[in-house]
């Protein structure tokens, strides 16, 4: 064969290079791109009722003893018998009843191989360490918008997050100690941050600072975004940018005004019960609670994502009421530390009050060009972990991921049909 005249290899060199930078962008997209799951389904077997609760426990600022990654790493896999009786659940109804329901799971083997994370040896003391790096979202203008809205109070003092229209999930432990329901839940509550102005958008009224103008530090859903915006590209800039650029911001306001309602029945699985799955408690730190009256704000939607540290920047987000800034929604975005398949020890700064809220990140919807903010675990708060399995502990942020499993259990939860629930 002779050689190849400079007129065809020309084109063909320009093509080979723009099929490989497609292909690299392509990549790069799935990199940004929520991934498609078919989880297991979750099936309801038998409700059989139960004795109503003595609400005797009192809620616990810090959680000690947890069996936490390392202590984990240690024990035997969890047979489908097992995973049946964690994920068999309570539910309390607002008259006081209570029931067992126990629960069957099918398809398990049909969803693709849920990762088994390599998980790193970097390790922080939790709550605030250093610069205190939360935003406080001082002005009820935004805090009442979306995705601030969706942050709940919790009226036994924790956080949770709207995941449908009348559904809150929050933290197992913001409800029950393990052994039973907290004082208080017989009359539970969940409040929605409102605006004070009594005038509407822009108005003058009570609250109400006139159109346009805003408080020196506060932080606006833009700014918020572009924050959210920083940790999803900081991989591309160099590791650590993005903590550099973040400052304390924190205005004092006056007392926060709350719209709250009433829960009509909460939901925990067995798995966080005392006894029931020893050392994998940490894990079922979760409680759906449903509500009797819909809050006309925005809900956001589950997600379920193999690994947060492999995305590109590794960063999580959430909201809450820390309880040492009283009157204020306090946000904050942050690195994870070290992974399992069902927890998370990540960087965040945060103090008691937060646990329970909704962690999120933002990713593409497939095939479009959409951001999406979706939950992919629940905090848990501060908690003393045993790290080796010997009764030594380390404090740690730790926090719950949603896997196939548990976002089955949730949305089977919040549908009451478990058809409507077979893809993530």
């Amino acid at each position: 064969m002779g050689p190849i005249p400079l007129c065809v290899l020309l084109p063909m060199t320009v093509l080979a290079m723009v099929v490989a930078v497609a292909a690299e962008g392509n990549a790069l997209d799935d990199e940004y791109t929520w991934p498609q799951w078919k989880v297991p389904l979750v099936r309801k077997r038998r409700t059989v009722p139960l004795d109503s609760p003595n609400y005797s426990a009192h809620p616990q600022p810090e959680l000690s003893g947890t069996c936490g990654i390392e202590c984990q790493r240690r024990l035997p896999a969890t047979s489908l018998d097992d995973l049946e009786q964690f994920l068999s659940y309570e539910t309390v109804y607002e008259n006081g009843t209570r029931t067992y329901t126990s629960v069957s799971v099918q398809g398990l083997n049909e969803v693709a191989a849920w990762s088994s994370n390599v998980t790193s040896s970097s390790r922080h003391k939790r709550e605030v360490y250093g610069t205190d790096t939360r935003f406080t979202i001082s002005d009820k203008q935004f805090s009442t918008k979306y995705p601030f809205s969706s942050t709940v109070k919790i009226s036994t003092g924790c956080s949770g997050v709207l995941v449908s229209p009348r559904h809150v999930l929050t933290a197992a432990h913001c409800i029950h100690d393990g052994k039973d329901y907290l004082d208080g839940v017989q009359k539970l509550r969940v409040g929605t941050l409102k605006d004070k102005s009594r005038r509407g958008k822009g108005g003058k009224g009570r609250g109400g600072r006139g159109k346009g103008k805003r408080r020196k530090g506060d932080m606006d859903e833009d700014e918020v975004q572009e924050k959210e915006e920083q940790g999803e590209k900081g991989s591309r800039k160099g590791k650590g940018k993005g903590r550099k650029s973040r400052s304390r911001r924190s205005v004092e306001s006056g007392k926060p005004l709350f719209k709250w309602t009433g829960v009509k029945k909460t939901q925990v699985p067995k798995g966080w019960f005392k006894g029931v799955s020893d050392g994998l408690t940490a894990d079922y730190d979760y409680a759906v609670l449903e509500l009797k009256k819909a809050p006309k704000v925005k809900h956001m939607d589950l997600g379920v994502i193999p690994s947060v540290k492999k995305l590109p920047a590794g960063r999580i987000h959430f909201s809450g009421f820390d309880d040492d800034r009283p009157g204020n929604l306090v946000y904050r975005f942050c690195s994870v530390s070290e992974e399992s398949n069902d927890l998370l020890y990540q960087y965040c700064d945060a103090k008691p009050g937060s646990s329970g809220s909704g962690i999120y990140i933002r990713l593409k919807e497939p095939g479009q060009k959409k951001w999406t903010r979706k939950i992919i675990g629940v905090f848990s708060g501060h908690q003393w972990v045993d790290v080796n399995g010997n009764g030594m502990q380390q404090d740690y942020n730790v926090a719950v991921r949603i896997t196939p499993l548990k976002y089955a259990q949730i949305c089977y939860w919040v549908h009451g049909d478990s058809s409507k629930c077979q893809g993530a």
